[in-house]
Parts: structure tokens; sequence; C-alpha cells
């Protein structure tokens, strides 16, 4: 990490995060994922925390009821920066806040050290017809675990797991689009349901061919289910692993 073109030590910065709208999130895209944008007239006072947990909290709690989409994003700042400002504690003891006024946030910006990271993504729920175009396609539901988990009061869309893992999840409607295309590979892998994937070349599928239908990673270039590997039994235990932050790809290595 540099500031000012000298290197920075890790213990010389204090990590934050900040539960964010996509409003928010696309003035810091348009700086670079180096600054947060100026606050509004009625917005006196810019509030990071300093846990990924509070911070999840809010993004999925005020965040995505408000806009449909809530981000966590985590972020490093100057230490001796930091100093100047008291750590506020505003309920239970994980519940603290640096209060930095609104006139004041240029300068903090110029004590962020490196990228603005997104680290997680939480949608709102998705709409019945998606499950029903799907049931349609596929000639068979998805599982009832999976449809309660998209249509609950926000899922996780998208991020960085506590182990490690970077974990991406698809609608019903953006399953289908991969299967278009995918038509031959997905023709290879009967029963298959791809619900997600690392966002790279490994996708995470079910194979409704079985009942409850196991999560299993496939190459989707493979000719078929003789290499995929097992992830979770059910998608029930895969969902509950993401929220426990304690998922972590098996790639059989």
């Amino acid at each position: 990490m540099f500031a000012g073109g000298r290197p920075i030590d890790a213990s010389d910065t204090i990590t934050l995060w900040r539960p964010t709208s996509q409003a928010e999130l696309d003035l810091v895209a348009a700086s670079g994922w180096r600054a947060w944008p100026p606050r509004l007239p009625n917005q006196p006072i810019f509030y990071p925390v300093l846990n990924s947990w509070y911070a999840t909290k809010i993004a999925r709690e005020w965040n995505v009821p408000a806009g449909g989409v809530g981000y966590v994003t985590r972020f490093e700042v100057q230490r001796a920066y930091l100093d100047r400002y008291e750590v506020h504690q505003v309920g239970g003891r994980d519940v603290l806040e640096y209060w930095i006024p609104a006139e004041e946030l240029a300068d903090f910006n110029a004590h962020i050290v490196g990228a603005i990271i997104e680290e997680a993504e939480y949608h709102g729920p998705v709409g019945d017809q998606e499950f029903t175009d799907a049931h349609h396609a596929l000639g068979r539901a998805l599982p009832a675990t999976w449809r309660a988990y998209l249509q609950g009061a926000s899922w996780f869309r998208r991020g960085w797991i506590t182990g490690g893992a970077h974990v991406w999840l698809n609608t019903p409607r953006e399953m289908l689009e991969l299967h278009h295309a995918w038509d031959e590979s997905t023709d290879a892998h009967p029963g298959i349901a791809v619900i997600g994937g690392d966002g790279s070349g490994e996708q995470l599928v079910l194979d409704l061919r079985s009942d409850p239908a196991p999560v299993l990673l496939v190459d989707i270039t493979s000719s078929g289910w003789d290499s995929a590997i097992r992830q979770a039994d059910s998608v029930g235990e895969l969902i509950g692993r993401i929220e426990a932050g304690t998922f972590a790809f098996d790639f059989g290595d």
C-alpha cells in the first residue's frame, strides 16, 4: 500500500467498512475507487464503521429495502490521521463508528491508503415470474429452499467470503441466460441448474436429478457429470455456509 508515493505498512493503517448504496458506489467508482463523494446538504456527517458485521447489517437492513441493492465496502485509512477522531459506540460493543464532519471529508479522502474495495453485494427479493420461467425451461422446479432464499428480504449476490472465497450467485433469469449461452454444455449435464460460480470459469450448479439436489462445482466445458466436485449435499447447506462466512470452494486438488 502507498500514500503520498511512499510505502505504508499495514500497521500504519486502520481498516474501515461502509454500507453503500448503488448511487454512492457509482460515485466511488467514478473517482477510480479512491474517494468518497461529498455529502449532501442534509448529510452533515460521514459514517465509516469499524467492522464488516455492522456494515453488512446496515447494508442488508437499510440499503436493500431502500434501493433493492446494498453493498459492503472496505478501505484503509492512515492510523495517525484517524487518531484525531473519537470512536463512537452507538449500540452493542461491535456497533462502532467514526463521525467525520462533511467539511473534513476531502481531507479524510486524502488519507485513504490504496483502493476502496467492494467486499459484498446484497439484493432484494427476486420476483415470482423468474421462478415460473425457470420451471418451464427446466421442466422441474428449483428447490424450495433456494427460492425462499432468493425471495427473502436480502440475499448474498456476490462478494468475498470470510475464508477468502469469491462467490457469485445467479438469479433464475441469469441462470437461464447462461444455459442458453452454453446450450451444448448444458445438454451434456442433464438436470443442471447453474446457480453461481467463482466469478471465472468454475460454476456452482445443482443436479436436479436428485432430491435433495446436491451442489457441485463444474467446468462448464466438461463433457459430463463425471468430473463434477461436490460442494454441499443440498442448497440449504450451501446457503448456511455462505451466510456463516465458512464456505470455501473444493477444487479437488
